[in-house]
């Protein structure tokens, strides 16, 4: 029985495009796993605190840094809603990555999380793809391939919804096309990478 853990960390619960895809992501999950187990954590809901100086310190042996890696660790697969602001991901996902990486217990290539599959819905108002003028302020993509790839050892994949502010900005009006044709994709690469995983994940 594969266990998903899901994380969504966007504030608003309602109109939220990244909280849409993780949840079609899991929706088809759940088709081809009826009886496998999803964990959930709202990050914006049930925040989590910051990482002091005796969490720090403490390291794996503190209850909350503890009890957040081993539950990672005991993911077969890990779905994180990561949608854009400031150009950079939310706070209370920064502090979840800060809380459960800890280095002498699960960072580098050989630990409990190295290899596991992390699929990322990095949804965004604009778009910072190559080639567009805000390409360089892409900070998403680029800092959680890094940390999750880099410091875990994770599979990283990207669903990447773009353009969603299209609808309610007058001035993105001509972009509506393209806003609606990348939900689209989202939607279907997330019910096709769901269910790609668990197959996988059951032989």
């Amino acid at each position: 029985m594969a266990t998903l853990l899901h994380l969504d960390s966007a504030v608003f619960p309602q109109n939220s495009t990244s909280r849409a895809v993780t949840a079609a992501f899991v929706a088809s999950w759940r088709e081809q796993h009826p009886d496998g187990k999803v964990v959930y954590r709202d990050l914006a809901a049930d925040p989590l605190p910051h990482l002091d100086a005796s969490a720090a310190a403490a390291g794996a042996e503190d209850t909350l840094r503890g009890h957040l890696a081993a539950e990672l660790a005991a993911a077969d697969a890990v779905l994180i809603g990561a949608p854009m602001y400031n150009f950079s991901i939310p706070s209370t996902l920064k502090a979840w990555l800060d809380q459960v990486i800890i280095v002498g217990h699960n960072a580098g290539p050989d630990g409990p999380v190295s290899g596991t599959p992390i699929t990322v819905v990095a949804s965004r108002g604009g778009s910072y793809a190559p080639g567009t003028p805000r390409e360089g302020f892409e900070f998403v993509q680029n800092y959680l391939d890094k940390v999750l790839s880099g410091m875990l050892g994770a599979e990283v994949d990207f669903i990447v919804p773009e353009l969603t502010l299209a609808h309610s900005k007058p001035e993105m009006a001509e972009l509506i096309p393209l806003a609606d044709a990348s939900r689209t994709q989202a939607f279907t690469d997330a019910a096709e990478k769901a269910k790609a995983l668990a197959a996988r994940l059951a032989t």
